[in-house]
């Protein structure tokens, strides 16, 4: 099935993809399907986390994503602020709204489960929900999965992922496939994207929402330039890019040849990205919410760093790291509970080097060559967040991503495509590696950073 930009784009709330924004979408489908007749009868609905997600589901606020959507709330349409004075209702009144406007007791502390022994083999990130009548019996019972950047699945339905039921200009399974299609068109990397785009939504609905997505990108930089304070969750952790953006402001300006301005701003970009998804802000899912700073930092040092930046190259930027995206999740994986941080980091910075590349007027070889590069300096990258919380090292870690993405663009525009490792190889050695990777490093926060530095 195609993977789109608004597939690895999605507008959502913070702090994580798979722990917040995946349940928040589950919870609020699953609640939908109970329909009328069936709804009267329930009593109560218990919500039960497996894997990754009951081992830093309170870190990720996973228990709130979830009660927000048993209430029938997505991540795309809620407020960040309503969200917060929401659950804040519901943990304080006891009681849960169904869609239908029925309300039913819900003791989030009892309803809302965290079991770490069970395990599932199709993902990690497993969740399970009852609607139960006043009798106790099962009303109804799902297991969902939140397989990595907010992406869905129901337990059953593996080939019908949600979001992926559109028809296909071009199909491609690989990079390989992708550039021989560009070279059977004569067309870009871009070009094949696009058309894709229009065969779902028509040329102006896409660039309306690609542009939509750029502005959410770049409002979350600005708000996140603008914030200080503490962040939540019990670390500590201090916003640090107002501060550092603020320097840099006052900074005397030299030349950019000399100094390492440009690189400054790119990485404050990308921490102010993720101190706002850890704030629980709006932020786009890109692909990850862990991940989510490196392309609209990257995005943001083409616009207002390179010249002739312009926004149909803003556009080409998203049009491209779309499809890099697509191939990385659809033959390895984009989620840290199942390939580590290889697949969040790793997977944004070759997106947005790929971007980068074509917006700078790379050629198709140059951007494959590119996001080969990215990804292949981030193999091995474990993902083990201190406390549970997209905080440490998460948000440094984002900045990182982006100045191995810019830096991998430029080495692959100084050569002429030719490359003796393919995108696809490295792709395919980020899920063995994976694989291979023990569990504790694979977003459970039971190794690695997460044992070694004390919380408190």
């Amino acid at each position: 099935m195609p993977i789109g930009v608004l597939d690895l784009f999605k507008i959502g709330i913070g702090p994580s993809s798979s722990h917040t924004v995946g349940p928040m979408k589950a919870a609020a489908t699953f609640v939908r399907s109970l329909g009328a007749g069936r709804e009267e009868t329930i009593a109560r609905i218990e919500a039960t986390s497996f894997g990754s997600l009951a081992w830093t589901g309170k870190g990720h606020a996973t228990d709130k994503a979830l009660v927000l959507g048993l209430s029938g709330k997505t991540p795309d349409r809620i407020d960040p602020d309503e969200a917060n004075r929401l659950f804040e209702r519901i943990c304080k009144d006891r009681q849960i709204e169904l869609p239908s406007g029925r309300r039913i007791a819900f003791a989030p502390e009892k309803d809302i489960v965290f079991d770490t022994k069970r395990q599932f083999d199709r993902h990690p990130n497993a969740m399970e929900f009852k609607a139960l009548d006043a009798n106790h019996d099962i009303v109804s019972s799902e297991v969902w999965f939140s397989i990595g950047g907010g992406f869905i699945e129901r337990l059953g339905s593996e080939n019908q992922q949600d979001d992926l039921e559109y028809p296909l200009g071009f199909e491609f399974r690989s990079s390989h496939d992708l550039l021989e299609l560009c070279r059977l068109h004569s067309c870009t990397i871009a070009d094949i994207a696009m058309a894709n785009e229009i065969a779902r939504r028509g040329e102006e609905k896409t660039v309306e929402e690609l542009d939509r997505i750029i502005d959410v990108m770049m409002k979350c930089i600005d708000r996140g330039l603008t914030q200080g304070g503490e962040l939540p969750g019990g670390l500590r952790v201090r916003r640090r890019a107002g501060a550092l953006f603020a320097r840099l402001q006052k900074a005397p300006l030299g030349n950019s040849r000399l100094t390492s301005e440009p690189f400054d701003h790119l990485s404050v970009f990308a921490i102010a990205v993720n101190e706002e998804n850890a704030a629980g802000g709006r932020v786009v899912t890109a692909p990850t919410n862990g991940a989510a700073g490196v392309v609209p930092a990257v995005l943001r040092y083409y616009r207002d760093f390179c010249e002739g930046a312009n926004d149909e190259g803003l556009r080409t930027f998203l049009l491209v790291a779309s499809a890099v995206g697509g191939v990385i999740k659809r033959n390895a994986s984009i989620s840290g509970a199942e390939v580590g941080c290889q697949g969040e980091v790793g997977s944004a910075a070759a997106m947005a080097s790929a971007g980068l590349t074509a917006a700078l007027g790379g050629t198709n070889e140059q951007i494959e060559n590119a996001a080969e590069i990215a990804i292949e300096h981030h193999l091995g990258m474990t993902c083990d967040p201190v406390g549970g919380l997209v905080q440490i090292p998460c948000i440094e870690r984002n900045a990182f991503g982006a100045v191995k993405a810019v830096n991998a663009a430029y080495l692959a525009l100084a050569g002429d495509g030719v490359h003796r490792v393919s995108l696809d190889q490295v792709i395919e050695t980020m899920r063995q590696t994976g694989a291979d990777m023990h569990d504790k490093y694979r977003e459970t926060s039971r190794g690695g950073l997460a044992v070694n530095v004390p919380e408190c």
